[in-house]
């Protein structure tokens, strides 16, 4: 037998639905950060001849992060300075930022935007997007194996931090120096980041 709802319930639980559906969006809003420059320092492995693997990092990064935990969504977009690529060895730097290789006058920057996914707990363990280095823009996709966020002790603002890691053809961005010499052209990437929740 049917349920008869009379006329002031049904507009009460109407009213209700109706307060409380803007809470349950603001729950569930994004949360935007912006990354820390002074902790945020994308590095890389290279092969030297098949003997030595070569590494370093870049020391001025920008960037971006949105994150909705509760909706498991967000996204990450991050600009690296190629011309402040590190070594710790000068002439490999000078190298390295040559035309035959980086190229940095003509391509000053890189950057990686990509959607954090997988979540596990609250926190992303994937990050699905595309990385543009030397003018290629191509798909990478990363494996996050660490994230958190805590409440920065000193600025009172939520602090979330991560390292994310992929494996990439460095030849496929048109960087294949090396390559006729036998060079591997494998690059690992990681991607270590922290960053601030806005004001």
């Amino acid at each position: 037998m049917p349920i008869r709802v009379c006329a002031s319930a049904r507009k009460s639980l109407l009213m209700l639905l109706v307060l409380l559906l803007p809470a349950s969006h603001a729950v569930a809003a994004p949360v935007s950060y912006k990354m820390d420059p002074e902790h945020t320092f994308p590095s890389f492995e290279a092969d030297h001849m098949g003997v030595s693997i070569w590494r370093g990092k870049f020391d001025k990064t920008r960037g971006t992060m949105l994150l909705d935990r509760a909706a498991g969504t967000g996204s990450v977009d991050v600009v690296v300075d190629i011309a402040s690529v590190n070594f710790g060895h000068e002439k490999m730097k000078e190298h390295a930022l040559a035309k035959e290789f980086f190229d940095v006058e003509q391509y000053p920057t890189a950057s990686y935007k990509g959607k954090l996914t997988d979540f596990v707990g609250g926190y992303p363990t994937r990050l699905v997007g595309d990385l543009t280095l030397h003018g290629v823009t191509r798909p990478v996709e990363m494996k996050i194996g660490l994230f958190k966020c805590i409440p920065h002790p000193m600025l009172k603002r939520e602090l979330c931090g991560g390292d994310a890691l992929a494996v990439f053809k460095r030849d496929e961005f048109k960087l294949d120096a090396g390559k006729a010499y036998g060079f591997n052209m494998d690059v690992t990437l990681r991607i270590q980041m922290e960053a601030i929740a806005a004001e």
